[in-house]
């Protein structure tokens, strides 16, 4: 029980983290500033937001599930594979953005979301859960 009890610990500190940097890393990469906007009310960029978090964390949760189901790799092997895996998705994610919006030309996400665009929010956020979609396909 206590085991189970520090894994869990450990995990959610690991997943939490990788759950801000990929938020921040998507915000960097995306020319809005996601406080600023969600302080204003945009919700478009909230249900970005809510996208980045909700992806990393299905992501972030197949890792898990595929480390303690091998039983196989210790505590620290785990939570660096998690680390690693909720990298790929980040980079997964920033790619299915640019991807998706280079080739919808009708439409520039960028300026619909600082337009509060709340569609183009719905848009990128089922983006980022396809994409966590793919991404766990392939870790479990």
């Amino acid at each position: 029980m206590l085991t189970i009890a520090i894994e869990t610990l450990v995990y959610l500190g690991v997943g939490l983290v990788m759950m801000m940097l990929g938020y921040f890393i998507i915000d960097l990469l995306i020319p809005v500033d996601f406080p600023q906007e969600i302080n204003d009310g945009n919700k478009a960029v909230g249900w970005v937001s809510a996208g980045i978090y909700a992806a990393l964390g299905f992501v972030i949760r197949a890792a898990i599930i595929s480390n303690t189901i091998a039983e196989e790799s210790g505590i620290l092997e785990g939570t660096i594979e998690t680390v690693i895996f909720a990298l790929i998705g980040i980079v997964a994610m920033a790619l299915g953005y640019f991807l998706v919006d280079i080739i919808n030309r009708k439409f520039n996400f960028n300026e619909a979301l600082k337009a509060k665009n709340e569609a183009a929010g719905i848009m990128v956020f089922g983006i980022f859960i396809g994409v966590a979609f793919i991404v766990s396909g392939v870790i479990q």
